[in-house]
């Protein structure tokens, strides 16, 4: 069973067909030659959707196919895209996504479940991290409250005082994807010195 999703090795199994050829829905497949290295998917797809078409099971680079004169239509892999497009082919149907993921039986005794345990605990140490980042900046006493408040961390910021009187530096942790926006809203604030520093893991 799933036991967790890894977040790398993400793709999708797609339907392309050349760019010069009109298509406005799945049913403009039927009586093609598609060619894919996954025919059993494609298959279960097309029969879902009521379309027959002709299946060539191939292997190694099928998006040559169609410019070889060898199919009308390819089914295969897509990450970014990039090769379909080189290839002159446009994605038209999503099939599935698929990303890596741990799995594990069901009936692990109860030493291997520990270690399961353990190791997902690691993993999620590290995809906690990815998404945040660790910050740090020096304020004014008196606005240690208003930036506090745009940086609620955790839990809270650490306050810790620095030499110079009257000033203090706050320690949090912010969401990658507010990143740009924070920042722009602790400079109003008047934080200085602000360093965003990569975090590796992070136990929650």
């Amino acid at each position: 069973s799933e036991v967790i999703k890894l977040g790398f090795a993400s793709c999708r199994l797609s339907i392309a067909v050349p760019n010069l050829m009109e298509y406005n829905s799945v049913q403009d497949l039927a009586g093609k030659n598609i060619a894919t290295s996954y025919p059993n998917s494609l298959k279960k797809f097309l029969n879902s959707n009521g379309v027959e078409a002709k299946i060539s099971q191939i292997s190694g680079s099928v998006e040559i196919a169609p410019g070889m004169g060898l199919a009308d239509a390819v089914c295969d892999l897509v990450s970014s895209g990039n090769t379909l497009f080189t290839n002159g082919l446009k994605e038209v149907e999503l099939i599935l996504k698929s990303q890596s993921v741990l799995i594990s039986s069901p009936q692990l005794s109860p030493d291997k479940q520990l270690i399961l345990d353990q190791l997902v605990f690691r993993i999620n140490s590290v995809l906690d991290a990815k998404s945040k980042n660790y910050i740090l900046l020096n304020c004014p006493n008196e606005k240690i409250e208003e930036i506090s408040n745009l940086l609620p961390g955790m839990r809270s910021p650490s306050v810790l005082p620095l030499k110079q009187v009257g000033w203090s530096s706050l320690h949090s942790v912010i969401e990658e994807t507010a990143f740009w926006e924070s920042i722009s809203q602790l400079r109003n604030a008047g934080a200085e010195g602000i360093l965003i520093i990569p975090i590796k893991k992070m136990i929650l």
